[in-house]
């Protein structure tokens, strides 16, 4: 019969080891499993415009499924437009504010706040942006999507 001592030594050297794997965990094989670190994006787009965004799979102006992140920078907003397809949304990290009128109002825009599943409906009018920090929105959509501007009375 092996003695506690040795038992409870053995347990402790397997406990500490575990531990030690634990505190600097290796990367997944990338023949396994790819990955990147929010940080590491590269986005995509004109800062002047607000509107950044990465293409994580496909492309909206292609055919096909497409996946994207988008990042609206504060105090930018796009103006009411809508689009021909239906568009998935969540809210990634911030506050990304929406408003379904014709009419360009800042003021009346509703918050979409992280973690927050957004459905844009096809042909239905919007606009949309960031007021005091940055918004970052995971986008799921079927290409090529098409936009139309929006005033009161075209849309």
């Amino acid at each position: 019969m092996k003695s506690p001592f040795l038992i409870s030594a053995a347990l402790l050297a397997g406990l500490s080891t575990a531990m030690a794997q634990g505190a600097s965990p290796q990367p997944p094989d990338p023949t396994h499993i790819t990955f990147t670190h929010l940080a590491d994006f590269k986005w995509e787009g004109n800062p002047k415009s607000g509107e950044l965004h990465v293409n994580l799979l496909g492309d909206p102006s292609e055919p096909g499924l497409y996946i994207r992140l988008a990042k609206w920078l504060p105090h930018h907003f796009s103006h009411p437009h809508m689009h021909d397809k239906i568009r998935h949304f969540y809210v990634v990290s911030g506050t990304w504010w929406v408003s379904s009128s014709t009419t360009y109002d800042p003021s009346k825009m509703y918050p979409m706040t992280t973690g927050t599943y957004v459905t844009d409906l096809p042909n239905k009018s919007h606009f949309d942006g960031a007021k005091d920090e940055p918004g970052v929105i995971l986008e799921i959509g079927f290409g090529p999507l098409h936009s139309k501007s929006c005033s009161p009375t075209t849309c």
